[in-house]
């Protein structure tokens, strides 16, 4: 998994020959696709992508583009380290995943990987069932937090600068022992479970009022907006530029399909919420989901990237990624320059 990286021989073989085919490839070299392979996380951050499934987006806006005969199939995965793994393997053409997958994608390849358009940016909470955890300076040693990817998931990522501010700007690694790696789901059902060790969960929608809702005693420790001073893109899509030079056409398509579905969740969010719930098979009531996108955050629903040059200034800081970006353009492909991103 992508957590291993560094410590691992096998993984820096796959990387050294992902470098090459991800950014060594040229666009007369690749194929031009018609049938194209995405993928997501569970939650209601990926709803757009859902919306995109259902009424088959973008095989419409790559019609209108002069692309007909698109095909697109969708896959599931719990965490953003299987989908770089499925990125890099070639067995997925875009992902839709968080920041700190795409810039370690992006530093590794040495630019071989790059965002199309943010989806999503609503509030990650840190939840805990401990009545003894009030605040990011209560957790003991033994304490587990789930999070989707140890390391390198965008919620791990926003517990180090967590404690960074908290801890002092050298501790800001203070927490990483206490993650575990668990997809929501899973974490969710952690903390329904009192025997369970994990009492701890980086949460995003709708385990967040899940957890809020169903597990005695789950409370809010801090939230991704407070620590970084403003919304965070947790979704985007994004893939190579050696499939992104090959296919413009699906470039452009993706971030058409991706407004029109936004632009459904604003305009008529009772259908967008009754189309997540056939795709994805929750069985939370269409009352309680359209209650929670009422909550403050909820609807950040936008094309622009929100948040990520904060977070590539901290990786580049502790030497996560070795390329410190100059601005979000750096790690975004052109289909997007024309956004009022951040």
């Amino acid at each position: 998994m992508f957590e291993k990286f560094g410590r691992s021989a096998a993984w820096a073989a796959v990387m050294l020959a992902a470098i090459w085919g991800v950014a060594g490839g040229t666009a007369a070299q690749a194929q031009q696709k018609t049938e194209i392979s995405l993928s997501r996380q569970p939650g209601i951050f990926y709803m757009p992508s859902h919306i995109i499934e259902k009424q088959k987006l973008i095989e419409k806006h790559a019609a209108a583009l002069g692309l007909p005969g698109v095909t697109t199939r969708w896959l599931t995965f719990s965490g953003g380290g299987a989908q770089t793994d499925a990125l890099l393997s070639g067995s997925v053409d875009i992902l839709n995943t968080g920041t700190g997958n795409l810039l370690l994608l992006w530093d590794r390849t040495r630019g071989g990987v790059k965002g199309i358009v943010a989806t999503s940016a609503q509030p990650m909470t840190l939840i805990s069932r401990d009545p003894n955890i009030k605040s990011i300076k209560d957790f003991g040693p033994t304490d587990k937090i789930a999070v989707p990817t140890v390391k390198v998931s965008t919620q791990a990522i926003v517990l180090q600068i967590a404690a960074a501010e908290a801890f002092g700007v050298d501790q800001w690694n203070k927490l990483d022992a206490n993650t575990v790696q668990l997809g929501h789901p899973d974490a969710y059902t952690a903390l329904t479970n009192p025997q369970h060790e994990v009492h701890n969960h980086f949460s995003i929608p709708p385990y967040t009022f899940l957890e809020l809702k169903n597990v005695p005693g789950a409370h809010v420790v801090l939230n991704s907006p407070d620590v970084m001073g403003g919304p965070l893109s947790q979704a985007q899509f994004f893939t190579t530029t050696k499939f992104a030079d090959a296919n413009p056409k699906i470039i452009q398509a993706v971030r058409d399909a991706t407004k029109e579905a936004q632009d459904l969740i604003r305009s008529d969010t009772r259908t967008a919420v009754e189309i997540y719930k056939e795709i994805t098979g929750d069985k939370t009531s269409v009352e309680d989901l359209l209650a929670w996108l009422k909550e403050p955050g909820m609807m950040e629903w936008n094309l622009e990237p929100q948040g990520t040059m904060k977070f590539a200034a901290h990786l580049a800081r502790i030497g996560t990624i070795k390329t410190q970006p100059k601005a979000w353009t750096d790690y975004y492909l052109p289909v997007a320059h024309d956004l009022k991103g951040n």
